[in-house]
């Protein structure tokens, strides 16, 4: 049995999972790197990692796919005889940023089905064999984290499928948290702000010019690494007597001013 901590990071091959992954690796992690479709971007990352010194393996799935999530967490664990961590970061935007009173139902599926569903399931998958983990010995504990948004409490009328899915998914850190403490598995929750990813290219303008006029304290785009500090704290165990936390990284736009 390996002696190495192992990760499973869902849409790990682009952006914050990207830089997640890499920061894992770094740390001596051994990564299963999840992607959909870009699997030459995720063995990009597998050879970053593999490169630092680390094992990784890219993981073909999709996670509001039930059996993809049984399969990406079975092939984690037969790959590096443990699981560790769970970073809950694959998600997808509103599809077609419709006004909440024009709103389709498959708009609405789709996105709670990624970004609520699919994560949902996966962390009961994660939590069932990390538990069995720990009482084989095989680990001392396990953690669980979620990649939200601050659009889980900054309300959008033309996103609200990813506003309400995202908010959901903070109660969903706070209910894994307080079963699974028992469990030895902490549960928490990193909200990034805007972050300079290829999902925020199409707006770049936009929030650029909105941060400039002082959207957030601090006046700067945030950056993928900036969310992977968060993690890689994290998972030093820093914070050994807390579970269910939200760490907003966010240049300090959640303060609430006048």
């Amino acid at each position: 049995m390996s002696e190495t901590p192992a990760a499973l990071v869902t849409g790990g091959s682009r952006g914050i999972g990207r830089a997640i992954c890499l920061a894992l690796g770094r740390m001596g992690w051994n990564v299963a790197v999840n992607y959909a479709r870009r699997v030459d971007a995720a063995e990009e990352v597998v050879a970053a990692i593999e490169a630092a010194g680390a094992s990784a393996a890219a993981l073909q799935g999709d996670i509001a796919d039930a059996s993809d999530r049984e399969r990406m967490i079975q092939q984690a664990i037969d790959r590096f005889g443990r699981l560790d961590l769970l970073v809950n970061n694959a998600a997808m935007g509103s599809p077609n940023r419709t006004d909440v009173l024009e709103l389709s139902g498959d708009d609405w599926d789709a996105v709670f089905a990624t970004n609520l569903k699919g994560p949902f399931f996966l962390s009961q998958l994660a939590a069932r064999r990390m538990i069995k983990l720990i009482g084989a010995g095989k680990m001392r504990g396990g953690k669980i984290i979620n990649i939200s948004s601050i659009s889980a409490y900054a309300a959008s009328t033309n996103r609200a499928e990813y506003c309400m899915a995202k908010a959901a998914l903070h109660m969903m850190t706070q209910v894994f948290a307080l079963r699974l403490a028992e469990e030895r598995i902490q549960v928490f929750e990193v909200s990034p702000g805007v972050i300079r990813t290829d999902m925020t290219a199409g707006v770049a303008e936009k929030y650029g010019a909105m941060i400039d006029a002082g959207l957030t304290p601090i006046r700067r785009w945030g950056e993928p690494e900036d969310i992977a500090a968060a993690v890689e704290a994290i998972v030093s165990d820093r914070f050994p007597f807390s579970t269910g936390q939200r760490f907003d990284v966010d240049g300090g736009f959640h303060i609430r001013s006048f």
